[in-house]
């Protein structure tokens, strides 16, 4: 049985390349279908073909090489796409700033024979480098995005194209990855269990434990309790959550995701407001209690819906396995039904008691005309 770094190298090494090239080493980069070849001399010397599979025509791609840091800010990058005449564009670009679009410089270490080609949906790039200070150990960077005319545009900010980074030991030919990837990676996980757990499952947990055992008599006051410490609960877990999210976003600077942000603030703002709301709450007799009542259940329901809404926004960027989505999909249909039968319940339960002291009052009302009817009988006796 073939090692794993093995196996990588016959896969990559099956590739013949129509110009008849030959690389000794090869590679297969774990995303975006991307392999690099390469020959490497001892000189310094570095030749490389770096392949980019299953790509369209209206995308661009790079490979690049950061001397300075193991991050894409830093990095210098070899591009290449296809031009709306059909001619193929190559050239360098150093990489300043996370928004970027890939404008053309010089890199920090010299590049000759630099070209493209374009077939059967896979760019290939191709170009000679020198690194004077020989280093044998890299951090590669590879990257796709979509063309817009023949202007590069910013790539996805999640799943593959956020983990196509790692290391290269040019003499042994094994690839690894960023730790500070897999760091970054445990820190997103961790916002969005938090998250779930919280604004996902705690909320909607609390307001059904409001909304329908409070119909019971023998569960007063009791619901109140457990309403409130299942909300203030979801509440200092998601504020645990909503902090790991402004961490992640500082050690993020220029991938941003507008509408889960900004969800994620409104519901950090409605959920302070809810807790200390309850400091302010006016007895039940107390003529501003339904005003209270009002805006304590729009807010309430406002969040649960905003909750649900962003816990599905944190999943399509973390892109987890699917049955992780799936699994909170069925916590929500869990929840969602468990609503409808209980409201339907505790319609039926208000209905009967409705029933029952109407059935009461025309009873008491009957006995008491009976009752005035004999008063009335005697005294005339």
């Amino acid at each position: 049985m073939c090692s794993i770094l093995t196996c990588y190298a016959q896969n990559c090494a099956k590739y013949a390349f129509s110009s008849n090239g030959v690389f000794k080493s090869c590679t297969d980069l774990p995303v975006l279908n991307s392999f690099l070849h390469y020959n490497y001399d001892v000189s310094g010397k570095l030749e490389i073909a770096y392949r980019h599979t299953g790509i369209t025509s209206s995308r661009w791609v790079a490979w690049a090489i950061n001397p300075t840091s193991k991050a894409m800010v830093g990095s210098q990058a070899l591009v290449a796409y296809q031009l709306s005449d059909g001619s193929m564009r190559a050239y360098t670009s150093p990489i300043t700033q996370y928004q970027t679009q890939l404008q053309e410089g010089e890199l920090s270490f010299d590049v000759s024979d630099l070209s493209a080609t374009y077939t059967n949906n896979e760019i290939i790039i191709f170009a000679t480098l020198g690194f004077p200070n020989n280093d044998t150990t890299l951090n590669q960077v590879w990257q796709e995005g979509a063309m817009s005319g023949n202007t590069p545009q910013m790539h996805a900010t999640s799943g593959p194209n956020v983990q196509s980074m790692g290391t290269l030991n040019l003499l042994s030919g094994q690839a690894g990855t960023i730790g500070g990837r897999t760091s970054t990676q445990r820190k997103q996980n961790i916002h969005g269990v938090l998250n779930a757990v919280s604004w996902g499952i705690l909320m909607p947990l609390g307001a059904i434990i409001a909304r329908y055992l409070k119909v019971f008599k023998s569960a007063d006051p009791a619901w109140f309790y457990l309403h409130a410490s299942c909300q203030f609960s979801a509440y200092v877990v998601g504020v645990a959550g909503w902090s790991t999210g402004l961490k992640l976003g500082s050690e993020s600077p220029g991938i941003q995701y507008d509408a889960h942000r900004t969800i994620g603030i409104i519901l950090f703002c409605l959920g302070t407001l809810q807790v200390f709301a309850l400091l302010v709450r006016p007895k039940p007799d107390h003529k501003y209690r339904v005003y209270w009542n009002i805006y304590h259940h729009l807010e309430g329901y406002t969040v649960v819906i905003l909750s649900v809404i962003n816990i599905f926004k944190g999943l399509d960027i973390l892109e987890p396995e699917k049955k992780w989505k799936n699994a909170y999909i069925g916590v929500v249909i869990a929840l969602a039904c468990s609503g409808v039968v209980l409201e339907a319940y505790t319609w039926f339960l208000v209905l009967r008691r409705k029933i029952s002291e109407s059935a009461g009052k025309m009873s008491h009302g009957i006995n008491g005309a009976h009752g005035n009817g004999v008063n009335a009988h005697t005294a005339n006796c």
